[in-house]
């Protein structure tokens, strides 16, 4: 991607980051709601940066199919609480005992434990309460991304499966099959579930949404792939979180099992196997495109 490119994605992103924290903002009780304590929790980590990747992808592929704005806007937001729900329990001492998420405290190092696994629990809630909100799509629709984030997040090839996997993977059993499956599953699966959303939310053709999850399948993979070679190569001060923490606990990554060059050409290979399911859709899918090469290209 070109200095020039990058810079235009970027701003762009900016631009759509702002808008969803905006409606984030409007979703999340008040800081000063009773019982302030979670509430002001589910704040801190909600806004404690990020790269908004999920609503992002979300917003994006329902605007390649003219989706409406409104709706497409509220499941964007339910994705990111999923996401930031996912982020507080993983930090926690039981599992990645982290001190640092998007640059900031953890919630616990906050909050403290109770609180942030509670945090977590509460954003969980209020993403179904957000999908099943009235208003467009068809109740069928939405019911049918409610199913597929339960899957997307659940044991059997979702987050939390890739999680356990990730978790046992550090006692050493670990091979191709088993790395591939920690991958779509703790990270893919969501990715791949905020490119179908969009996609649903705007009633895509089944011709059109199997051309999206290829997509999101690819860039699924290839942003871990990227997100396991910054924390080999990068800072903590670049990653906003603890860098190589993956190596020290001797976690299954790309880098750790096939080397950094092979890893960054199997990034580079989905990426362009991604951008190459949306050739039917031409210059309307540029966006979709440009962020895909996005992801493996950042710093951070």
């Amino acid at each position: 991607m070109s200095a020039i490119a990058a810079s235009a994605i970027r701003q762009h992103l900016d631009r759509v980051r702002a808008q969803v924290d905006e409606a984030l903002d409007r979703l999340l009780p008040s800081e000063n709601e009773f019982p302030v304590s979670i509430h002001r929790a589910m704040r801190h980590s909600v806004f404690a940066g990020g790269k908004r990747l999920r609503p992002i992808l979300c917003l994006e592929t329902g605007r390649l199919f003219d989706g409406d704005e409104a709706s497409l806007l509220r499941a964007a937001c339910a994705l990111e609480f999923i996401h930031t729900y996912s982020l507080i329990h993983d930090d926690l001492p039981a599992l990645d005992n982290d001190d640092l998420r998007r640059g900031k405290p953890t919630c616990h190092r906050v909050f403290g434990e109770d609180i942030a696994i509670l945090a977590g629990d509460a954003l969980q809630s209020l993403a179904f309460q957000v999908l099943a909100s009235p208003g467009p799509p068809v109740d069928s629709v939405k019911l049918q991304v409610i199913h597929e984030l339960t899957q997307a997040i659940g044991t059997r090839a979702g987050m939390v499966g890739g999680q356990v996997a990730d978790l046992e993977a550090e006692e050493g059993n670990i091979d191709a099959q088993r790395l591939d499956y920690i991958h779509a599953s703790k990270t893919g699966a969501l990715i791949r579930l905020a490119a179908r959303s969009g996609a649903l939310y705007a009633m895509a053709a089944p011709e059109s949404l199997g051309r999206i999850t290829t997509y999101g399948e690819k860039i699924g993979l290839a942003f871990q792939i990227a997100d396991d070679l910054l924390d080999e190569l990068g800072s903590t001060e670049e990653l906003g979180k603890t860098a190589g923490k993956d190596r020290e606990q001797h976690k299954a990554t790309y880098p750790a099992f096939y080397g950094v060059e092979t890893s960054r050409r199997k990034a580079s290979e989905l990426v362009e196997e991604a951008c190459e399911s949306l050739e039917p859709y031409g210059a309307r899918a540029q966006r979709l495109c440009e962020l895909a090469h996005y992801l493996i290209e950042r710093t951070s």
